[in-house]
């Protein structure tokens, strides 16, 4: 098992810094290739295959509302015109990651910092560093609801203020279990609505599909204690029963939530616990093999 320090970090863009103080650079459309408009197609097709009946209406939604589709990556100054007149975003290029200042005051102002640069052909499966497939095709759908809108600028704004408070590790585990890796209540069934589920064809299918993870609803206390997985699929995933959920989040003070979840054990990514509430109890098979292997 590995679960690293790192991951609690949103990192920093491989290669050089850019001129800019946020990060920001051209998306340099253009300069695209036809081999990297042809990797899009080939991740695009495949993974709207998969979704019907395990992504979540409002993700659904937002692919038919935005221009996106297979023939070629987005441009995002498309994308950004159309989410500024129905949720006030737009997508700003970035070279990759970010310092985490940076990530947060660009959520905090309606603005997603997204890769402008696509895997290669040999990596369809596994990226460490989110491409734009991952921060576009996972991430901007997304963005076309209010609920999710508001959620996110308030993370950037609580991001600035984790830091300051020294807990960013414990406000990154929300982010990475609702955003990332989240999945809802709708119509008695779950379904996906995190990026990095969105955006993986493999942990697609893992997440709903297979034995292994356990599926627990959200509080945010046990996010909050709870380490994640970022070699692997997720161990567990935690349950919303909507997006509105997500914004009762957003009227909460968490320091004091900060400090009380400060004294208490972290807890492993597999863990269950007795007050949980347990939508599926996962054998944990597929992890225990890999440990094994």
């Amino acid at each position: 098992m590995k679960t690293t320090a790192a991951a609690d970090k949103h990192g920093l863009a491989a290669g050089e810094r850019p001129a800019s103080a946020d990060w920001t650079i051209d998306q340099g459309w253009a300069r695209y290739t036809p081999a990297e408009h042809a990797t899009w197609q080939t991740l695009f097709e495949r993974q709207t295959r998969l979704l019907p009946g395990r992504a979540c209406d409002e993700f659904v939604q937002g692919m038919q509302d935005l221009p996106i589709g297979a023939e070629r990556i987005p441009d995002f100054r498309a994308l950004s015109d159309v989410l500024l007149q129905r949720t006030g975003w737009q997508v700003v290029a970035v070279p990759g990651l970010v310092p985490d200042e940076v990530f947060f005051e660009h959520l905090a102002n309606r603005r997603f910092p997204a890769g402008n640069f696509i895997r290669r052909p040999e990596q369809l499966d596994y990226l460490e560093e989110p491409d734009v497939f991952h921060d576009v095709f996972g991430h901007v759908p997304m963005l076309m609801n209010p609920a999710i809108a508001d959620f996110i600028q308030a993370y950037g704004q609580g991001g600035l203020r984790a830091q300051r408070l020294g807990h960013l590790q414990h406000l990154a585990r929300l982010y990475w279990y609702t955003i990332e890796f989240g999945l809802l209540q709708q119509r008695g069934e779950l379904r996906l609505y995190g990026a990095g589920i969105a955006s993986s064809y493999a942990e697609t299918r893992f997440c709903l599909d297979e034995a292994s993870p356990n599926r627990i609803g959200l509080t945010l206390e046990r996010v909050m204690r709870t380490r994640y997985r970022i070699d692997d699929f997720q161990e567990t995933y935690f349950v919303v029963r909507d997006l509105d959920a997500l914004l009762e989040f957003t009227r909460i003070d968490f320091a004091p939530l900060y400090e009380r979840v400060q004294q208490l054990p972290e807890l492993q990514p597999g863990d269950v616990l007795a007050d949980d509430v347990v939508f599926t109890r996962g054998s944990g098979r597929y992890h225990a093999l890999k440990s094994a292997s």
